[in-house]
């Protein structure tokens, strides 16, 4: 780790060298300036405190690893009671794109109950090898027994890299399993590349969405990513299959867990945004809350589903599970009308790339206009009544 040295008799002034520091990392304690844990290593007191004063020292011995001994790209079987998550299939072909590019297999890591025929569905979309941990113990997702696993297969057969969806699932297995094998994780990735040298080129927004952070694991494997639903695109479905499945188990004594599951209550089926095929999102620019109801009833009329941005879900109007956007959800419909958003890069991010997007905005300057396919300059309130009653009109005809 690299790490901040103070040379204290360099320093005149150690309170003036102490408030360069934004995070008042910085301690004078008996005349003596020194670092404490809040330090972000922004060097900032080496670039502008006294000269010498604060060295920044790399450290000497990087850990190095043979990479030639980690071969193939996994992707985490994402399933309940063996019904596999759409978001599985969206991996396996990005994971196919990325091992054509090194010549790997690519590997698919099932595990769970009474799951073997279900496997073979997995084979359809051109994995190479299937490894299906199939035991009682594994019914119901528990942290400990899946990370035992996870970690089992991973010793076993050492792929490079390895996604997993930004599910609940996902979400809580991933960190825990690259805590396990000490290697890093970068969460809600939207671009994977792989490079000739095996480094998997990890790119997800940061700072709220402002700048895109581009992050490597070059000298640790396996290389783990978590990516969520609907931002990759998903291969077709081969009649033919191919690869096989391959059957593994573990130690029965690594499958205990220290959580018993009492009973599970089925809630009722939910209408996620995300499986829409048409959603009409409404933003900063529908004034009250009953306004809504307009925006629901254009929805409505064209099969689809409400959405909303960010303040309308923080201000109660609509559910949480309707915010499109990086700290809400990703969505790929075929169209998408939003209604009085701006288009901050937040909101757009979740929804770029849908097939279809029409913009209404006031603002003929408005970002959204920037991503749309169809601009619509105009008050909201006279456009979208417009196009309730043209669409009633055909529907009518």
């Amino acid at each position: 780790m690299p790490k901040l040295v103070i040379h204290q008799e360099k320093i005149e002034d150690p309170n003036a060298l102490a408030a360069i520091c934004p995070f008042g990392a910085m301690e004078v304690k008996d005349g003596e300036v020194s670092i404490n844990a809040a330090c972000k290593m922004c060097r900032l007191c080496v670039k502008k405190g006294p000269e010498g004063a604060v060295e920044y020292v790399e450290d000497e011995k990087k850990e190095t690893i043979d990479k030639s001994q980690w071969k193939g790209i996994a992707v985490y079987v994402d399933h309940v009671d063996g019904e596999i998550h759409p978001v599985t299939y969206e991996l396996i072909g990005k994971a196919r794109e990325l091992a054509g590019k090194i010549g790997h297999p690519v590997y698919a890591l099932f595990m769970g109950s009474n799951i073997q025929e279900k496997a073979e569905e997995i084979l359809h979309y051109g994995v190479d090898k299937v490894f299906v941990y199939d035991d009682p113990q594994l019914d119901r997702f528990k942290i400990e027994p899946y990370t035992a696993v996870f970690e089992d297969f991973i010793k076993k057969n050492q792929p490079t890299a390895i996604l997993t969806g930004a599910t609940t699932v996902g979400r809580q297995l991933a960190p825990r399993v690259a805590a396990r094998m000490k290697t890093g994780l970068t969460a809600d990735c939207t671009i994977l590349d792989m490079d000739e040298n095996t480094d998997l080129s990890q790119i997800r927004p940061a700072f709220g969405g402002n700048i895109m952070a581009h992050i490597l694991t070059p000298n640790h494997r396996p290389q783990m990513a978590t990516v969520r639903y609907k931002v990759m695109n998903a291969p077709e479905r081969q009649e033919d299959i191919s690869g096989e499945i391959i059957s593994c188990s573990v130690d029965k004594d690594l499958l205990k867990s220290n959580v018993d599951v009492l009973d599970i209550v089925m809630k009722e089926q939910e209408q996620f945004i995300e499986s829409a095929d048409v959603l009409v999102a409404a933003g900063r620019g529908v004034k009250k809350e009953e306004d809504l109801q307009m925006i629901e009833e254009l929805a409505d009329l064209l099969g689809g589903q409400v959405a909303c941005t960010r303040p309308l879900a923080e201000a109660g109007w609509l559910d949480a599970k309707r915010q499109v956007g990086l700290s809400g959800r990703t969505v790929r419909p075929k169209l998408i009308i939003t209604c009085g958003v701006s288009g901050a890069v937040q909101f757009s991010a979740g929804m770029n790339n849908s097939e279809c997007i029409v913009a209404i905005n006031s603002d003929e300057k408005a970002p959204i206009f920037e991503t749309a396919h169809y601009c619509l300059v105009g008050d909201l309130y006279d456009i979208v009544p417009k196009l309730i009653e043209k669409i009633k009109a055909v529907k009518g005809a």
